[in-house]
């Protein structure tokens, strides 16, 4: 998916030349051809050949001599963002990357106070968002992540995703530079997360989350990017809930590879449309990197891990018995409250959808 390469996001800081920071004047009487291969030519001479490039960032190789700089983040670093920004600013990209679906991409464009109010304030309306989209258990899920990303943003007063509006704005500056979307859409995480977990694994991981308290500080996000810390905290939780790691960062990283790998194609360079190799920069949390470089030379299947089994029986009658209790509860206190207010109550389209919703599907 391709986005509007524009925003008005903060910069982490000047580079050296400033002339590098925007894109450059066109003389007045060029035709979109000349124009065309003068801002080509404008930004293979920014582009470095061998740039010195934070230790972060991976090298790979496509067959057809593509380049793709993986950049590996923590989601609330300061530094992160300073990394996407020298990497692209040296390489001067054809195409960037980042690790968002369609589903988050709305954290491109808010600012830093926004972001901060809307991680901090989980209301209903919320609520009823997450599980309209992803359904009761998967919704209720997100919500609880939600939290503790609420938790982070509270402890450190900083909102994630700035290296992902860093790279947005970078993006902009580049000519020619195009913006895409390469994760999975998170519905579909979610929901896949929850169907391999057990209700009792279901049980422990919303306690964990819902009583998670312990301080957080900017240092402890920076070891994040320490890579032998890193896998600690991976193996910790893949003894823990393997099914989810499966879902949440596994297949996700076959996914990001599957995308990444989509964009580090050749491209045509003017004037006559040759093939070159491309350059790609790709911005992902660093705790992808390990599985998209392992993925990055195989086959890889990405329809498996798009499809979302269909609820069991047993969930569907859990669904509609928890409705049921709910609307007799409701009902009940229409009854105490008088006859009149009953009868409007169960008058309601909501109500009378939720009835309808009771009945059984047809064998």
């Amino acid at each position: 998916m391709d986005q509007d390469t524009n925003s008005e996001d903060e910069s982490v800081g000047p580079s050296e030349d400033p002339s590098e920071d925007e894109l450059p004047s066109l003389p007045p009487g060029l035709s979109d051809s000349e124009a065309v291969e003068l801002l080509w030519q404008v930004r293979s001479q920014r582009r470095q050949a061998s740039p010195d490039l934070p230790e972060t960032v991976s090298k790979l190789t496509a067959p057809d001599g593509s380049l793709l700089y993986l950049v590996g983040t923590a989601h609330f670093s300061d530094s992160s963002k300073k990394d996407v920004a020298m990497t692209i600013r040296a390489v001067q990209p054809d195409v960037v990357v980042v690790e968002l679906c369609q589903y988050r991409v709305s954290m491109l464009k808010m600012d830093e106070k926004t972001l901060l109010r809307e991680a901090k304030d989980i209301n209903l309306e919320k609520v009823q968002q997450a599980i309209k989209q992803n359904g009761v258990m998967s919704g209720l899920m997100q919500i609880l992540l939600l939290k503790v990303s609420a938790h982070i943003t509270e402890q450190l007063g900083m909102a994630p995703g700035g290296e992902f509006r860093e790279a947005f704005k970078e993006a902009g500056r580049v000519p020619f530079c195009k913006f895409h979307l390469g994760d999975r859409p998170i519905p579909v995480t979610f929901k896949r997360a929850i169907a391999g977990l057990s209700l009792w694994q279901k049980a422990r991981l919303a306690w964990g989350l819902c009583f998670l308290s312990d301080p957080i500080s900017k240092e402890d996000v920076e070891k994040c990017k320490q890579k032998d810390l890193l896998e600690q905290t991976m193996l910790e939780m893949i003894g823990e809930f393997p099914a989810l790691h499966q879902t949440i960062v596994a297949e996700r990283d076959i996914y990001l590879t599957h995308t990444l790998r989509q964009a580090t194609r050749c491209v045509e360079a003017p004037p006559d449309a040759q093939k070159v190799p491309a350059v790609v920069v790709g911005v992902v949390g660093i705790g992808h990197v390990p599985g998209i470089e392992r993925n990055w030379d195989k086959e890889l299947n990405i329809q498996e891990i798009m499809s979302v089994a269909p609820p069991s029986r047993f969930g569907w009658i859990f669904r509609k018995a928890l409705k049921g209790a709910l609307l007799g509860i409701l009902g009940y206190a229409c009854y105490r409250a008088g006859g009149g207010v009953g009868r409007v109550f169960l008058s309601l389209p909501a109500v009378q959808s939720l009835m309808d919703n009771l009945r059984p599907p047809p064998a």
